[in-house]
């Protein structure tokens, strides 16, 4: 298996499931193009539609991306119930194949500058009886950028998530802090902590929005490489 080349994408992770990988996978996208990059946003899995079968996070993904590829290349594997995407592939009596995955990452990076991956949930979240998200990441051979949302217990989580990307042999490429509570107590002590203790740097720090706003943020951040 011959890898991506160095620079093609990264892989999008997040401390657990709502924090902010869509928003932070946006911004990126922003950026990027804002650099003059051609950039493409991809979810390999996803989980819950409404009724016209759309996925919130794909659209947003689409919407930010330099140009619309084939939805079978940006999101392969989509269930409509909002649950666990092992449990609802299971129901929808579908297997996850990371080939399948990988093929279409392969072909998006060859139309783009840079690719981002989102992953669905936490790092460790299930995606069949034997593979997980970390599994998906190491088959891709990405380096990781990490989501961290700022709510009590940031510190733990993140170090958890940090230490389990190390574990597969990945590079952690850089972290972003997204202040999904805004009532935190300690906010700045709890991003100072992260940069003492995360083995990768910061990339940015995302203030709370009420209505995500991907494009006014993407200043914000900083594309690692």
């Amino acid at each position: 298996m011959t890898s991506p080349r160095p620079g093609t994408g990264f892989f999008i992770t997040g401390t657990d499931t709502g924090v902010g990988k869509t928003l932070v996978s946006c911004a990126l996208l922003h950026a990027a193009r804002q650099q003059g990059r051609t950039a493409i946003g991809m979810k390999p899995v996803a989980a819950g539609t409404d009724n016209s079968g759309r996925n919130e996070d794909v659209e947003c993904l689409n919407a930010a991306s330099s140009f619309i590829a084939a939805a079978e290349l940006v999101n392969p594997y989509c269930f409509p119930p909002p649950i666990a995407p092992h449990i609802a592939a299971a129901e929808a009596g579908r297997a996850i194949d990371l080939a399948v995955i990988r093929t279409a990452f392969e072909q998006l990076a060859a139309q783009a500058d840079l690719t981002l991956v989102e992953g669905a949930g936490g790092f460790l979240v299930p995606l069949g009886e034997s593979i997980d998200t970390a599994d998906l990441a190491a088959h891709l051979n990405l380096p990781v950028i990490l989501v961290v949302g700022l709510r009590l217990g940031c510190i733990n989580h993140a170090r958890l998530t940090a230490a389990a990307i190390l574990e597969r042999g990945l590079t952690l490429a850089g972290w972003v802090a997204n202040s999904i509570d805004p009532a935190l107590p300690r906010r700045v002590e709890n991003i100072a902590a992260l940069v003492d203790r995360l083995p990768a740097p910061l990339l940015g720090v995302l203030p709370h929005q009420a209505a995500h706003d991907p494009a006014a943020v993407a200043h914000l951040l900083r594309i690692p490489g």
